[in-house]
């Protein structure tokens, strides 16, 4: 091949993809999801940030500000009976609904003026992380319906973009509302970005596409995302992978104040830089994430995304500000892809009938690791130097790469959206 004709060809590519974006963002349905996720992500990036301090700030203790983090996370355990929920309701009631109750809930969070009243904020944070599971099933039901097969990945990498694009923005927002006028005024903010997502979803389109019956029986009901999930030969290998990556991702996540003190000799503030330049990478994959999903086979998408965190996460063992920034950029940009990749072959090989409760489940599978890796990560740290740590946890980043792409178990997929579709397809 010339030179004039790679050229060429970067050029047509760039320009299929930048065509695809565009389709995605002109679909009604895609269009208004995205609004959706910006409106929200706004509202429970700040509120993220702030119920840890708030709790810390009015009884003093660590252990109870960590599990308000930990508060909003425990709903995923419970994900396959929850999107077995999503599957008997329609979606956009299901997703209208949810956000008036949890701007409601969010509201009842300004009688928590003292120690007394702490339990108040834990209820609405559970329930918080149940409105999101559900939501996340009844978004998957709609844009599965909604939006072409072949711009699947697109939407899903912008999805991405937008959720992370806000952690960049909202948490400098909350910290400051929180320290000026308390953590009434961040859940306030928060309940008006549920009241406005609200009304972003009451345009989404009533029709809901065609599924089969469900399964009969409770038990069938409960365990026919898991046996999706597990029969698959698309959706098994990437969602092992993804748990297995989100596991090294929590404890390198629990390694990071350590690695600020003891490595790079910083204050523990330096982690809002690297959280913004991981953000940065989050977003930049969201963008490529499309095309690089037609021209690679998912495995492969995702093994490379997988390697390249875990040598990021290696990396952050040597003691140079430089290689700690550049591994945070590639964290966030290794890390999304098995979360892209997964979600967008779920949404793609589910049927209607079972999509809540296989998309709960996967999420399922790959977030509870994270959260058992950070408790365990914990520990670690304190036994184990991170400059001995990280090394070993990126080596089991990579072997995981290496087995995805190498096991013979499942098919390897081809590139699985296909080209993107032409003008005259629409």
């Amino acid at each position: 091949m010339t030179h004039d004709e790679g050229a060429g060809r970067e050029v047509v590519v760039s320009a299929v993809a930048g065509s695809a974006t565009v389709r995605v963002l002109r679909d009604r349905t895609a269009g208004l999801f995205l609004a959706v996720v910006v409106v929200s992500g706004f509202g429970t990036s700040a509120m993220w940030l702030a119920a840890g301090v708030w709790v810390k700030s009015l009884t003093g203790s660590d252990s109870l500000a960590a599990l308000a983090v930990f508060a909003m996370w425990l709903p995923v355990l419970l994900g396959p009976a929850l999107g077995a929920v999503a599957d008997r309701i329609p979606a956009k009631p299901l997703l209208l609904g949810s956000n008036l109750v949890m701007a409601g809930l969010l509201a009842t969070l300004l009688l928590v003026d003292s120690a007394g009243r702490i339990w108040i904020l834990f209820v609405v944070l559970v329930l918080y992380g149940v409105s999101f599971v559900l939501m996340g099933a009844a978004e998957s039901a709609l844009i599965a319906g909604a939006v072409d097969a072949r711009l699947l990945g697109d939407f899903n990498g912008l999805r991405m973009m937008a959720s992370e694009g806000m952690k960049l923005l909202a948490p400098l927002a909350g910290a400051g509302l929180y320290a000026r006028f308390g953590g009434g005024a961040v859940a306030l903010l928060d309940a008006a970005s549920f009241v406005l997502a609200a009304g972003v979803c009451a345009l989404l389109p009533a029709r809901e596409p065609a599924g089969d019956a469900p399964p009969a029986g409770r038990r069938g009901e409960l365990t026919a995302g898991i046996r999706q999930v597990w029969g698959s030969p698309v959706l098994r290998p990437l969602v092992l992978a993804g748990a297995a990556a989100m596991l090294c991702a929590g404890l390198n996540g629990a390694a990071v104040y350590a690695v600020i003190d003891g490595v790079l000799g910083h204050s523990p503030a330096y982690a809002g830089v690297l959280y913004a330049v991981q953000g940065a990478g989050s977003v930049v994959v969201g963008l490529l994430a499309g095309p690089l999903l037609r021209r690679l086979p998912e495995r492969v998408f995702t093994a490379a995304g997988i390697a390249l965190f875990a040598v990021a996460v290696a990396a952050r063992a040597l003691p140079y500000d430089a290689v700690a920034l550049v591994a945070s950029a590639a964290v966030g940009a290794g890390l999304p892809c098995v979360l892209i990749a997964a979600m967008t072959a779920v949404q793609r090989e589910s049927p209607k009938a079972v999509l809540g409760r296989t998309s709960a489940t996967a999420n399922t599978l790959m977030m509870v690791p994270n959260a058992v890796a950070l408790a365990l990560g914990a520990g670690l740290v304190a036994l184990v130097d991170v400059r001995v740590l990280l090394p070993l946890v990126g080596a089991a980043g990579l072997l995981t790469a290496v087995l995805l792409v190498t096991g013979r178990r499942g098919r390897l997929t081809g590139a699985p959206t296909g080209p993107a579709p032409s003008p005259s397809e629409a």
